[in-house]
């Protein structure tokens, strides 16, 4: 079936979610937004007690049933200290290096209202330090925040609301070029977010009924590893997630196309589900690579270490300085789209797995060849 993945509406996803603060931790607002555009697209949706989303996309079979993942937290910083000279010091939100915070305007959330500053080194100025501002050890410790307010001293901050445990948002600085690259922060995995609601709206758009149910799960705390454990429930079968693939020497994703990762940190994916993708993107002309991640996880990872037993996949947009000032391509994006409408529409591999425990017969095995129960001879792969 032909599908039609809406590019300006998927730019403007991006572009709104891009606009909203959403260091973990601090993720109401872009739920509560996410959830807006859910109901514009007549899609019901249910809350966890933190906000994790699940969306429910109904399908003609009750199960098995199957989910899209993404994130919507980012990397960020809390205040640390407030410090003698009126200014702030940092810990990180995630796992992100100091070298890239360095000169990043912010917004400072205390209690009752926002502030701006900037992230500078604590030796920031050349006419001062001389050659000493290129000798300074790339560190947390060796950054502050400068805030635009007139504060000279601990006490400046304590009178103006400032308190340890402040959430500092990254200004994400976005550009997109007429060329289809767009640099900007936090594309992980607002990026990844974007794809899948212009996935949704593809289908919603088609008009069709899904072949099993699908749920779009968004999750709140992927950077600090804990994303997708408390928003599935046991009756998912495959689950495959949305994130970035890094584009670097010794990788193979790239910023066209989508990356199917055949394995992370946390090991390989599941055989089949991921195959059954890069089946997809042959059948569908979806230009695809794979690659392997050494130092990577993602909520495929989160989602098994809380025990649930499910195939996982990872698809991938490419990204090229991840965590850092980050690029990619509104090619590759759209091409995540397309695989994710595609993956929904298509039948479930394995009608077996609507069951949490049955026989060995009807196993599938690593020849993508699956002896169905009852039946002598063997069938393919997505029957």
């Amino acid at each position: 079936m032909a599908l039609s993945i809406d590019t300006d509406y998927l730019l403007t996803i991006l572009h709104e979610l891009l606009d909203i603060p959403s260091p973990t931790g601090f993720t109401d607002n872009i739920v509560q937004h996410v959830c807006g555009r859910l109901a514009e697209l007549r899609i019901p949706l249910e809350l966890t007690r933190r906000g994790a989303i699940r969306a429910n996309l109904p399908g003609e079979q009750r199960a098995p049933e199957r989910a899209l993942i993404s994130h919507v937290d980012t990397l960020g910083a809390l205040v640390k200290d407030l410090k003698p000279n009126g200014r702030l010091s940092l810990v990180p939100i995630g796992t992100w290096s100091a070298r890239f915070a360095e000169g990043a305007r912010v917004t400072v959330i205390t209690d009752y209202r926002t502030y701006r500053g900037s992230i500078l080194p604590l030796k920031a100025s050349g006419h001062t330090f001389h050659t000493e501002i290129d000798t300074q050890e790339v560190s947390w410790e060796n950054l502050e925040v400068r805030v635009d307010e007139m504060v000279q001293h601990h006490g400046d901050l304590i009178a103006r609301g400032f308190r340890i445990g402040d959430f500092v948002a990254i200004d994400p600085t976005p550009e997109i070029l007429p060329n289809g690259f767009i640099n900007s922060r936090h594309l992980d995995n607002k990026a990844g977010v974007a794809a899948m609601m212009a996935a949704a709206k593809a289908i919603q758009d088609a008009g069709v009924t899904l072949p099993v149910p699908c749920h779009l799960l968004f999750t709140i705390s992927e950077e600090v590893g804990s994303g997708a454990s408390a928003v599935l429930r046991g009756d998912v079968a495959e689950m495959v997630t949305v994130d970035n693939g890094t584009q670097a020497p010794g990788q193979n994703s790239g910023e066209l196309g989508v990356t199917i990762a055949m394995a992370d940190s946390t090991g390989p994916f599941d055989y089949h589900l991921t195959r059954h993708l890069i089946d997809l993107c042959a059948d569908n002309g979806i230009v695809h690579q794979r690659d392997v991640f050494r130092y990577y996880r993602c909520d495929s990872a989160s989602a098994v270490e809380a025990g649930n037993d499910i195939r996982t996949a990872l698809v991938c947009f490419g990204l090229d300085a991840s965590h850092g000032y980050e690029r990619t391509h509104l090619d590759s994006i759209t091409s995540v789209a397309q695989l994710l409408a595609h993956y929904m529409l298509s039948g479930p591999m394995f009608a077996r797995d609507r069951l949490k425990l049955t026989t060995p017969k009807g196993f599938p095995d690593a020849q993508r060849e699956v002896v169905e129960e009852g039946v002598g001879d063997t069938l393919p792969f997505n029957e």
